[in-house]
């Protein structure tokens, strides 16, 4: 393999370092937070692997892989793809879940996070 191949996954995000993944969980978990009857089902590739990260009331905790006691460690780590996100009404119910959206994107996402921003 060429070394100056690209991964499928270069260009979907920009890449800024660790602090952009965690400032888009962060974002994600504040969302949570202030709209208490959502759960955010997220779809993410982490390292190559499919992951489903559940948010819900300002907590993540990966529905594939163990999740860490420290809720400093974040859930959606360096390098992890955000592919999608569903947006459900609480509470999550694995076997009939109720979806409000369904398919966003993290930027037709993160239009709403700016809405959500109080205005000066």
């Amino acid at each position: 393999m060429e070394q100056n191949q690209q991964s499928p996954n270069d260009g979907l995000r920009n890449d800024s370092g660790n602090e952009q993944y965690q400032l888009e969980q962060y974002q994600l978990e504040q969302y949570s937070r202030e709209h208490s009857q959502e759960v955010l089902l997220v779809d993410a590739v982490i390292a190559g692997e499919p992951d489903q990260v559940l948010i819900f009331r300002g907590f993540s905790s990966s529905l594939v892989r163990p999740t860490a006691f420290d809720p400093g460690v974040p859930v959606l780590p360096e390098r992890s793809v955000i592919v999608a996100i569903a947006r459900l009404r609480s509470p999550y119910q694995p076997d009939q879940p109720q979806y409000l959206e369904q398919g966003l994107t993290w930027e037709e996402f993160a239009v709403r996070l700016v809405a959500m921003e109080p205005q000066e």
